[in-house]
């Protein structure tokens, strides 16, 4: 079976090898303006995590308010060792796992 190429038959491989590296990393580049978050607003993701725990907490019972507060911590603990494995070390795991626990808020602010 003859391969068809976009390019026809006198096809270079180092040009589709570039064309495809080049949209790699426009991908890329795509992907971590998507998920980049900055730090003010993983403060408000805290903000509302805590604000959300006390109401249930509150209006339901403290039980329910504990187990939404646990998961968040929980979910940091897990982003927290993906972190280090990953190869971040000190303070910047810290910030990485904060930013991806709370950084939703991102997505709910204006």
């Amino acid at each position: 079976m003859e391969q068809q190429w976009p390019e026809g038959p006198h096809a270079d491989p180092d040009a589709a090898r570039d064309r495809y590296n080049a949209d790699m990393r426009a991908s890329h580049g795509s992907m971590r303006s998507l998920f980049h978050v900055e730090l003010p607003i993983a403060h408000v993701g805290l903000v509302i995590v805590i604000s959300a725990s006390v109401f249930v907490g509150v209006v339901w019972s403290p039980r329910t308010g504990v187990i939404i507060a646990g998961a968040f911590a929980a979910l940091f603990v897990v982003a927290l060792g993906v972190a280090l494995v990953a190869g971040s070390r000190g303070r910047s795991a810290v910030r990485a796992a904060y930013k991806f626990t709370f950084g939703w808020a991102d997505w709910i602010t204006p």
